[in-house]
């Protein structure tokens, strides 16, 4: 069996979507998560604890080189979680708009996205993309 590579890193926001996505793919991972196999691959344990604090996982997350997902609708009028992705290189997909606020709709986003998703995680950090029903696009990282 082979050992999975880890892409995608999913907030604590969006943990019934995390179960959701990670049962099906192996570069999938989010707080607390016990690791699987999934398609012949071992993916490991995820050394992020459940109620980490932003500044504690994000730099973890970004050092590693994980696409964030989140659902932070707040993000533009947080200017400490902007910084915390560009101080760190962080990369990361915001899902928001009311689409955002519960499973169902985020799973539509992010299925809506996947493809723009990937590519964007063939690119460097900082950045953060705004998913939401009518577009996907580039937030300004300045505070």
């Amino acid at each position: 069996m082979k050992s999975a590579e880890v892409r995608y890193y999913f907030d604590e926001d969006i943990l019934l979507l995390a179960h959701t996505i990670a049962r099906l793919r192996s570069d999938c991972t989010y707080p607390g998560d016990p690791g699987a196999v999934i398609h012949r691959r071992q993916r490991p344990e995820c050394p992020i604890a459940r109620g980490s604090k932003d500044t504690v996982w994000v730099p973890a997350v970004a050092a590693r080189g994980w696409v964030i997902v989140t659902r932070d609708h707040n993000i533009r009028e947080n200017p400490a979680e902007r910084r915390a992705v560009r101080e760190n290189g962080a990369r990361m997909v915001a899902l928001a708009g009311e689409d955002g606020r519960n499973t169902w709709g985020q799973l539509e986003l992010f299925m809506r996205y996947w493809r723009q998703i990937e590519e964007a995680a063939s690119r460097p950090g900082p950045f953060i993309y705004l998913a939401s029903r009518s577009r996907m696009r580039l937030l300004d990282l300045a505070d």
